[in-house]
C-alpha cells in the first residue's frame, strides 16, 4: 500500500512522525506537509507558485515541505511530487479535535477531502487537545481505527478524533453524525500598542445537541469518533423545491 501522508500543524508537527512510525506498518509512506502550521485554513489553495523543499529529518523521514495549504500539498503531492499510484490519504494526526463546525474550518479534514475530489480514500485523524498529549498512544488508537476501515472506497472521506487520553483509555468506538449545533463563541477585544482594536476569538463548550450523540458528544464522553463525510453539499431536497418554482 501506499500512502500520501499530511496535516496542517506543519511538517515538523508532533503528530504527522507519531502517525507516520504507524503508517509505515502498511507499506510506503509518501509526505508532503506545509512548511509551518495552516490550523484552520480549511480548503484554501495558493494561487501564487508555491515553493517546495525535499527535507530529511534524521531518524525520522524524509518529506516535501510545501509553503501552502493542507489542500495545496495534497493536490500538489498527488499531481506533481509523488510517483506511482496512491491507495490512500491520511492528514494528521491533528492536535485539537476537528468535530462539530469546526469540520469545516479544518485544514486537517480540508486535505481528506482534496483527495477525495481525486477519487483517492482518505483518512483525517486528530486528537483532543490537551497540554500533555500522548501523541503515541493516541496514534496507536487511530492506526487500529484505520486498520479495520480498509479497504476503503475509492473517494470516501472519514473523520476520526481520539479523546483526550490524560482521563484513561477510550470507552470504545462510536460511528457518529456531525454536530451542526456549533460553539458558545465569544470576542475579546483589546487595543495594541498604536491604538487599533484587536479582536481574538475564545469560545467555550458546544451548543445543546438536537439529537443524542453526535461527535462533539461522544468525543467529550471518551469515545474515539468515526464519521463519514462527503464533498457533495447540494442540499437535495432544496433543489426538489426548486424545481417547483415556474421559471
Amino acid at each position: 500500500m501506499h500512502i500520501l501522508l499530511t496535516n496542517d500543524d506543519g511538517v515538523f508537527a508532533t503528530g504527522l512522525a507519531a502517525i507516520y512510525r504507524k503508517l509505515i506498518r502498511l507499506g510506503r509512506v509518501s509526505i508532503v506537509a506545509p512548511a509551518e502550521s495552516k490550523s484552520g485554513a480549511s480548503h484554501s489553495i495558493t494561487l501564487e507558485p508555491l515553493m517546495c523543499d525535499k527535507i530529511d529529518l534524521t531518524g525520522k523521514f524524509a518529506a516535501y515541505s510545501v509553503n501552502g495549504s493542507p489542500a495545496d500539498c495534497v493536490k500538489l503531492g498527488i499531481m506533481e511530487l509523488v510517483t506511482g499510484p496512491i491507495d490512500m490519504v491520511v492528514s494528521g494526526m491533528n492536535h485539537g479535535a476537528n468535530v462539530g463546525v469546526n469540520v469545516y474550518y479544518s485544514g486537517t479534514v480540508a486535505a481528506a477531502m482534496e483527495a477525495a475530489f481525486f477519487s483517492v480514500p482518505s483518512v483525517a485523524l486528530s486528537v483532543a487537545c490537551e497540554e500533555n498529549t500522548d501523541f503515541d498512544a493516541a496514534a496507536e488508537y487511530g492506526f487500529a481505527v484505520i486498520e479495520k476501515l480498509l479497504p476503503l472506497e475509492a473517494g470516501s472521506v472519514i473523520n476520526i478524533n481520539v479523546p483526550m487520553l490524560s482521563k484513561g483509555k477510550p470507552k470504545g468506538v462510536k460511528v457518529v453524525a456531525q454536530s451542526t449545533s456549533g460553539y458558545h463563541e465569544h470576542y475579546v477585544s483589546r487595543p495594541n500598542e498604536r491604538g487599533q482594536m484587536m479582536y481574538q476569538l475564545g469560545g467555550g463548550g458546544h451548543r445543546d445537541e438536537k439529537t443524542a450523540c453526535t461527535d462533539t458528544t461522544a468525543l467529550i464522553d471518551g469515545f474515539i469518533t468515526v464519521t463519514a463525510l462527503h464533498f457533495d453539499m447540494t442540499d437535495h431536497e432544496g433543489n426538489q423545491t426548486l424545481e417547483q418554482i415556474k421559471w
